[in-house]
């Protein structure tokens, strides 16, 4: 008989829709920026994918942009879409590389460790807690 499995993680994952969640992943010490999708982000981190795998460990700066349909009505200091897509910048670490060594994208998950400022901190969770993205599994 297998084992339940336990939910280990501390915040909810919300999916996000890849090709409309753009990610830029700079690499600490790097003059280099990669870009990719995001598949789904929650307060602790974000699942996304890069052309290029990076190790376990390398810290990392992130920049998501989140959905800008966020109705003003929840958050009067949302954006409109005229002010282009609002974005979450946040610090971390990669914590699993899934690179199966065939060309192409590779997904990746990294666990934030802290928030570019708390501005950014507050405009992710508005947007978690406006119901607009799902649930992850």
């Amino acid at each position: 008989m297998l084992a339940p499995t336990t939910n280990r993680r501390r915040h909810e994952r919300f999916a996000t829709l890849p090709m409309y969640t753009g990610v830029e992943v700079k690499i600490a010490g790097a003059d280099r920026t990669l870009e990719g999708h995001a598949y789904d982000i929650a307060e602790g981190g974000a699942q996304f994918e890069l052309d290029e795998a990076l190790p376990p460990g390398t810290p990392v700066t992130l920049r998501v942009n989140l959905p800008r349909w966020l109705p003003r009505s929840l958050n009067p200091d949302a954006i409109t879409l005229d002010d282009g897509p609002p974005s979450v910048e946040a610090m971390g670490r990669i914590v699993w590389t899934d690179n199966d060594g065939v060309p192409g994208p590779v997904r990746m998950a990294a666990a934030f460790t802290s928030f570019a400022d708390a501005a950014d901190r507050h405009r992710l969770l508005d947007t978690l807690a406006a119901g607009l993205l799902r649930r992850a599994a």
